[in-house]
């Protein structure tokens, strides 16, 4: 007979991604409405209201979400400093920023 051998792997949960920044949709606002972070920071945002949302930037810019039915989320990685405002186009009187240091 041969030996058998057997490895067991289990999982283990990741740790947070340093500079990950969460925006919750909820209730018809971006929450937090303005979010100040470092270069390289990846920011999500997540969509709690019943109704679909977007995060689109305000004129151009990199942001440009599908639409976030329920539940969704959008991510995007901040490269380069500035000022980075996006609303909903769905519903544009929704208004958030991004301050990228």
């Amino acid at each position: 007979m041969s030996a058998v051998s057997q490895t067991v792997l289990t999982a283990v949960p990741k740790a947070p991604v340093a500079g990950a920044q969460q925006v919750t949709i909820a209730n018809y606002a971006f929450s937090p409405s303005t979010l100040t972070v470092s270069k390289g920071t990846t920011v999500t945002w997540t969509n709690n209201d019943s109704d679909s949302h977007t995060v689109t930037s305000s004129g151009s810019g990199p942001l440009n979400s599908a639409t976030l039915n329920q539940g969704a989320s959008y991510s995007y990685t901040f490269t380069t400093p500035g000022t980075y405002a996006y609303i909903c186009s769905i519903h544009p009187f929704m208004h958030g920023m991004v301050v990228v240091q």
